[in-house]
């Protein structure tokens, strides 16, 4: 992934002055992002009223834009409508923001391919202080707002392995205990097989995925298939701590058109008659911090190098690995390290 330098960005621009009927040819249910005010003026609920229930019930899921201001998307105004319901059927207003949220409303995805330095800064703080906590609701928050304005992708390779890299860091550096370096990988693990759901469908070639014998860090091979799948493969993931044996056996039974095998620490992939022969018969890759281009060298596997999310979309779309300076799968550029670090 190109370094970008930390800058300030522009506010983002204010998309609530279009029509509110749909125009002609355009999906009817675009996200919006409007201010305040805006919203009060669609929903017919005072400002102040807003801000109450989005602190007290966490109803709204703003948005910050690089200047700090809140800016509310049309699902936010869904919630408020409905909310405006329960309340004047004589609901609480604790039990109506209760049963707002149990709704399950759809909007169209992000499409914004990159998150601005600025943003990402923002998003790292609020998930520090939302999953430092343990405030789960508070981080799915942080995500909601991400995935409304950026596509998937864009969030995996700018926010969220930034982070994941960033909690294993401060957990090294003992400023997290193990309760919160748990509650975190635990928090985005759950996350992260959601958004895979459904990886396996399709017709595309199928790669399998496997952490090497002893690796137990999954979620960077979580990030590379999701991003595999898009390019329209089929994924089969073995996850954690797979021996050799077990991975080519189950190469042979689903006949993998690719294996992927990683590893976050040295020695726990070393050459090996298994591997030579995985490698042999199949395309076959290695990846993550833990892997050495001189053993895919050897074994005749490829070298997956930059962060999960590039090396898959390289891989997928036939140009292999793209070298980079920042090692191996699973180390997104430094750059975005001391971004995370100093928000």
């Amino acid at each position: 992934m190109p370094e970008s330098p930390v800058v300030p960005q522009h506010d983002l621009p204010d998309r609530a002055a279009r029509p509110r009927g749909p125009d002609p040819g355009v999906d009817p249910d675009p996200v919006r992002w409007m201010k305040i005010g805006q919203l009060a003026l669609h929903t017919g609920v005072p400002s102040d009223t807003l801000r109450a229930w989005e602190r007290r019930y966490a109803l709204l899921h703003p948005r910050r834009t690089a200047g700090n201001q809140r800016l509310y998307s049309n699902l936010d105004e869904q919630r408020v409508r409905i909310m405006r319901g329960h309340l004047a059927f004589g609901t609480p207003a604790a039990l109506a923001a209760e049963r707002t949220l149990e709704i399950r409303m759809g909007a169209t995805v992000g499409t914004e391919q990159v998150v601005g330095p600025a943003e990402v800064l923002v998003a790292h703080r609020d998930l520090r202080e939302a999953l430092d906590a343990f405030d789960e609701t508070a981080g799915q928050r942080v995500l909601e707002r991400l995935f409304l304005a950026h596509s998937r992708l864009a969030v995996l390779r700018d926010v969220l392995l930034p982070y994941m890299s960033d909690v294993g860091r401060r957990w090294t550096d003992a400023h997290l205990t193990i309760a919160q370096e748990h509650f975190a990988s635990s928090f985005l693990e759950v996350r992260l097989m959601a958004v895979a759901r459904g990886w396996d469908r399709g017709s595309g070639p199928r790669a399998l995925l496997a952490c090497a014998p002893g690796e137990r860090h999954s979620l960077g091979l979580v990030c590379f298939g999701i991003a595999l799948h898009q390019q329209g493969w089929r994924i089969v993931n073995l996850g954690a701590d797979t021996p050799i044996e077990v991975v080519a056996d189950a190469a042979e039974q689903i006949d993998a058109d690719l294996v992927v095998v990683t590893a976050s620490l040295g020695g726990r992939l070393v050459d090996g008659p298994v591997l030579r022969g995985l490698a042999a018969t199949r395309r076959c890759a290695i990846g993550g911090s833990g892997a050495l281009e001189g053993l895919a060298e050897r074994i005749g596997a490829e070298f997956l190098s930059g962060d999960p999310v590039s090396a898959a979309l390289a891989l997928g779309e036939g140009r292999g690995p793209r070298p980079t300076a920042t090692g191996g799968i699973g180390e997104p550029g430094q750059d975005v390290y001391t971004a995370a670090g100093s928000s």
